[in-house]
C-alpha cells in the first residue's frame, strides 16, 4: 500500500492512496469478520418490552464472553480501582458489576452501530481487486476507527498486550499474523497523520 497523500480540493480535502490485490482482499476479509461479529453481539441482547413504546434500545447488559469482541467492548467502568482506590466507592452505591451493566445497557447499541457504520464505509470503499483509493474527510475518518478495531482483533488473537510484541520466530504458526498487525499500525498511523495535516 502506498503512503496516503492529502489533497485539497474545492469540495474538500481529499486522502489517496493504493491498494494491491492481496491488500484489498484482505482488509475486506478482516473488516468483514468485524462486522459480523458486532452483529452477532448486537443479535444477542435480550429483548425488550418497551423498546416498542419508548423508541430507546438497549444494549447487552451482560460482557461478552468472547475475548475479542471483549477488546472492541471493553467494561466502561473499572473493577480493580487504581493506586489503591477505595473498592466500595461506586456511583449511585452500585457494584462496578452493575454500573458496567447498566452502562452497557444504554450506551452499547450506539456503540455498535458507531463501529458497524465505520466498519461499513471502509467495506465499500476498498476497490475490489485493489486499485486507487480516494476518502472524503468522513469517510477518511471512519477508515481510522475501523482500522483500529481491525487491529484490536487482530491484536487480542495475537495476544499483544501494553507493551507490544516485535517480533515472533519466522517458523512461528502466527508471525504472518505479526506482519500483518504492524502495517495495519502504519496505515492507520500514516492516515491520522495525514488528517491532522502533518506528512508522513
Amino acid at each position: 500500500m502506498r503512503k496516503w497523500k492529502r489533497v485539497e480540493t474545492a469540495d474538500g480535502p481529499r486522502f489517496r492512496s493504493e491498494l494491491e490485490p492481496p491488500e484489498a482482499l484482505l482488509l475486506t476479509n478482516m473488516v468483514t469478520s468485524v462486522l459480523e461479529m458486532l452483529d452477532e453481539r448486537e443479535a444477542e441482547a435480550p429483548a425488550d418490552e418497551l423498546e416498542s413504546l419508548t423508541g430507546i434500545r438497549t444494549g447487552n447488559p451482560e460482557p461478552p464472553e468472547d475475548a475479542t469482541m471483549s477488546r472492541l467492548l471493553p467494561d466502561f467502568y473499572r473493577t480493580d480501582p487504581p493506586n489503591g482506590g477505595d473498592p466500595d466507592a461506586h456511583p449511585a452505591d452500585l457494584t462496578p458489576q452493575d454500573f458496567n451493566a447498566a452502562l452497557r445497557s444504554m450506551h452499547e447499541p450506539d456503540i455498535i452501530d458507531a463501529k458497524r457504520d465505520a466498519a461499513t464505509t471502509m467495506r465499500d470503499s476498498i476497490p475490489e481487486g485493489g486499485g486507487r483509493l480516494e476518502l472524503t474527510e468522513q469517510d477518511a475518518h471512519a477508515w481510522a476507527a475501523a482500522v483500529n478495531d481491525v487491529r484490536l482483533a487482530l491484536g487480542e488473537m495475537l495476544q499483544i498486550g501494553p507493551e507490544g510484541l516485535d517480533l515472533l520466530p519466522p517458523d512461528h504458526p502466527l508471525a504472518g499474523h505479526l506482519d500483518v498487525y504492524h502495517w495495519l499500525t502504519a496505515l492507520q498511523e500514516y492516515l491520522v497523520m495525514c488528517l491532522m495535516g502533518k506528512r508522513a
